[in-house]
């Protein structure tokens, strides 16, 4: 695996996949990091080949790999399903047993705790060391909390407006003239990340990357490869340690399904965790049970990218778009549990960076 960072030379504009009209007040919607079919396009423009498998993206800051932070806590605190609660007023709690288990902190939460709470700022991007630490449940409250002049997530958002003036005036145009979009700056001594399976050609050099044609600077770094081999090396062995455990998502994960709709015809559906974990706790006798006991997520982050046109291979139409779960996500389960549907479709996502894990022992 090669390792690559991506410095922006300029801000970076990248479109989610929510459709909007240019007009009065409207707002074209942004996402960072971009997603993996954003960087394998503008990778593949400096590949002798279309065949490529990306890990990432992730951040990187004085050669060192920085992960998105785990969604299953509340400030400093880990949340827990109530199903593996004992000794505490929530393990009795009922809930729709179709859905995941319900997830609280395992101590109450008092008022000054609260209050020091919502004052607090949390790093929204962990560095390897801390990683290593939340893998083996070793925490410290330093690892967490930002400092003074520390901003949480490491990029500001800048919005900008567009024009377009009408021909022969000086007014913009009243249908379809304005809009605005967000720009991402990245913090100085901040870049992208990306591991790829292929070495680029001609490094460092720079690449257009996402909308208006604004550029960054790729170099290669060996160091963010060694960080991802002892994060993996740890993770394997969480995996294999068995027992109780904690899925950890670092991508945005695409779990798409077939379900049957009208008169028989399939269509796939998203949702925020993988088909094949059936839920650990059952509504009737005749389920069965699976690894699954509850999720901690966010908002699905939506994806639109092209395929090929079946009746021209020389041409793209745009793909049905997909919800994926946001990266941070975590999963509990009863066992470790890998993803046992590889298709060639799922298989597709995974080359473009989607759907990866990290074990995390409970």
């Amino acid at each position: 695996m090669y390792w690559y960072t991506l410095t922006p030379l300029d801000i970076l504009l990248f479109r989610d996949a929510k459709p909007f009209t240019p007009g009065e007040r409207a707002w074209a919607g942004s996402v960072f990091p971009p997603n993996g079919h954003t960087l394998a396009g503008a990778l593949r423009s400096v590949l002798a080949t279309d065949q490529l498998t990306l890990t990432g993206p992730f951040l990187s800051r004085d050669k060192t790999l920085y992960l998105p932070r785990p969604l299953n806590y509340v400030g400093e605190r880990r949340l827990t399903p109530v199903s593996w609660l004992e000794n505490h007023p929530a393990h009795m709690m009922q809930w729709d047993r179709s859905q995941p288990a319900p997830l609280v902190t395992q101590q109450r939460e008092t008022e000054e705790s609260y209050s020091n709470h919502k004052k607090l700022k949390y790093r929204q991007y962990l560095p390897t060391e801390v990683i290593k630490k939340i893998l083996h449940n070793e925490l410290a409250e330093t690892d967490w909390r930002c400092s003074e002049s520390e901003s949480p997530q490491p990029w500001e958002v800048e919005s900008r407006p567009h024009n377009n003036i009408a021909e022969g005036t000086r007014q913009v145009k009243d249908a379809d003239g304005y809009f605005v979009e967000n720009a991402i700056r990245l913090h100085k001594g901040w870049s992208l990340a990306v591991g790829l399976d292929q070495p680029l050609p001609d490094v460092p050099t720079t690449l257009q990357l996402g909308g208006e044609g604004h550029r960054v600077l790729v170099e290669q770094c060996d160091g963010l490869g060694e960080d991802w081999m002892a994060i993996q090396q740890r993770s394997q062995e969480n995996f294999e340690q068995g027992g109780k455990m904690i899925a950890y998502l670092v991508t945005p994960g695409v779990f798409e399904y077939p379900q049957k709709v009208s008169r028989g015809k399939l269509q796939a559906m998203c949702r925020g965790w993988p088909w094949e974990w059936n839920l650990a706790h059952t509504v009737n006798k005749n389920q069965t049970p699976g690894p699954l006991v509850s999720v901690a997520t966010d908002r699905p982050v939506p994806i639109s990218c092209r395929i090929r046109d079946k009746e021209d291979s020389q041409k793209s139409i745009p793909a049905p778009q997909v919800f994926a779960a946001p990266p941070g996500s975590c999963y509990y389960l009863e066992h470790p549990q890998p993803l046992f549907r590889e298709t060639p479709k799922t298989q597709r996502w995974q080359n473009l960076g989607y759907s990866q894990f990290l074990w995390i022992t409970y």
